[in-house]
């Protein structure tokens, strides 16, 4: 069986259609513009779009002042009076080394906006509206995350803490926490260790800061002590025993910090100047000249004056009972006077050698009901403990802190011999 195939050729109408050229009306101008026909032109280029303003960043240098850093931003006096004009513009005046100030300014060279940033969580801002300056904040908020650490001592806390990789305000801290049960000068010995669990600060996942220590311990000479901080429904902030004791006492141990006992307390001791027995009825401790010293406790100063071979001398009044004597001093600080409130750890005066004195130290005396008592021994009065009503919001809120401290908590460690680094989200 044949197949048949059929092929129709075009007629010679529809051929004669074919040949005749069809144009686009629009594309037909295009053509006739360049010229020719058929031929594509280039598109031609298109001009960078210029920004609406620019921003113009200055860092603040020690000497600085305002107008100085207008004018190197290319600004006048004129526009930084219109800013200062603005509801909190006097905040400008005050000006430290190292923030930075950003103007943002129009393509003519107009102040549009300003941004005073003192570090990465906070700043403030002045932005033109109406032709006026309108104040805003910017605060950020980091993401903390639980650090621990662990030491032990062989030479000194400093050298332990630095091993453990804690910055010095770190360090300060845990010896404050402690403070109260452990003397930081005399009872310190070598095998002594620590555990500090404290808050990291991260802002985009990288760490900006260190921040408060939330649970420690401490061993002294087998003695284990151990701190939670706990901010209380009043919002006032403490360190506390786990079973809600308070770690602070009325009294510091001593109201200078990491100071050597020069002379102890010694009734029957030979004065050094007068070089005849008279009883020493305190205690020095030798330091630096100009080293602060703190208030031992609350009270209200009821002598602030020279006082004979004591040289310098504040007297602090505290309650009925207790009465504290600090000598030698060789200036007091601004606001001591007699009937001056002061608080506990509040500097009230510097070392110095004023009176009967050989070098720069600090002669401390410590009252009880108008006797003089040895300030390294005298047991000294607590001060009060969590409510029992607060004991189990103190509890509920504690006990994961201090859970950070015992090395099964599941963190990851990352340190070595005895030194123990762990890190964990909050």
């Amino acid at each position: 069986m044949a197949l048949a195939t059929t092929l129709m050729l075009p007629s010679k109408e529809t051929q004669a259609k074919r040949q005749q050229e069809i144009v686009i009306p629009a594309l037909a101008e295009a053509l006739e513009t360049s010229g020719h026909v058929g031929a594509a032109t280039a598109p031609e280029p298109t001009a960078p779009i210029e920004p609406e303003t620019i921003v113009r960043e200055e860092t603040v240098k020690s000497g600085d002042n305002l107008s100085l850093l207008f004018k190197r931003a290319g600004l006048t006096d004129r526009d930084m009076m219109e800013v200062l004009a603005a509801e909190n513009g006097k905040k400008l005046a005050a000006l430290y080394p190292g923030h930075t100030v950003a103007f943002t300014l129009s393509r003519d060279g107009k102040l549009e906006g300003l941004t005073y940033t003192k570090d990465r969580l906070t700043s403030f801002s002045f932005t033109r509206a109406d032709n006026l300056f309108t104040y805003s904040e910017q605060k950020r908020t980091p993401d903390v995350q639980i650090s621990t650490r662990s030491g032990v001592i062989t030479e000194s806390l400093f050298l332990a803490g630095k091993e453990a990789q804690l910055d010095d305000r770190l360090v300060m801290e845990l010896a404050s926490i402690f403070g109260w049960d452990i003397d930081f000068v005399l009872d310190i010995r070598q095998g002594d260790s620590f555990k500090v669990a404290y808050e990291e600060s991260y802002i985009d996942g990288e760490k900006i800061g260190n921040g408060n220590i939330v649970a420690a311990e401490f061993t002294n000479q087998n003695k284990t002590y151990r701190a939670v901080r706990y901010e209380d429904a009043n919002g006032n902030v403490q360190y506390y025993t786990p079973a809600g004791d308070t770690m602070r006492k009325e009294f510091l141990r001593t109201p200078i910090e990491f100071a050597r006992i020069s002379s102890p307390f010694n009734l029957k001791r030979k004065h050094p100047v007068l070089n005849k027995i008279r009883a020493h009825k305190g205690t020095d401790y030798a330091a630096a000249r100009g080293t602060p010293i703190k208030a031992a406790g609350d009270g209200k100063v009821i002598f602030a004056g020279r006082k004979g071979g004591y040289g310098n001398v504040v007297i602090i009044q505290h309650g009925q009972t207790y009465k504290t004597l600090y000598a030698h001093i060789s200036k007091f600080r601004k606001g001591i006077r007699a009937g001056a409130r002061v608080k506990q750890g509040q500097t009230i005066a510097y070392v110095g050698s004023t009176g009967l004195a050989t070098g720069p130290h600090l002669h401390y005396e410590f009252y009880v009901n108008g006797s003089v008592r040895n300030p390294v021994t005298v047991k000294l009065p607590k001060a009060k403990a969590i409510a029992k009503a607060e004991l189990p919001r103190f509890l509920n809120a504690t006990q994961p802190l201090l859970a950070e401290l015992d090395p099964t908590s599941g963190s990851t460690k990352l340190a070595d011999s005895h030194t123990i680094s762990t890190t964990k989200n909050l």
